[in-house]
């Protein structure tokens, strides 16, 4: 699953940069960035709640 977020956060930077999305705090290409900073947030969140 983890990979699938991997792969599926840097198609949407990359799609970003090519083309900004135009949503509130995405509308220029250097606020790719903010995507990476939600993955990192969903990382994190799959880790805390991931079973041992």
């Amino acid at each position: 699953m983890s990979k699938l977020f991997s792969i599926l956060f840097v198609v949407l930077m990359g799609a970003h940069l090519v083309r900004p999305f135009g949503v509130p705090g995405l509308r220029k290409r250097g606020d790719f960035w903010k995507i990476a900073l939600v993955g990192l947030v969903v990382f994190g969140l799959t880790v805390l709640i991931r079973p041992e």
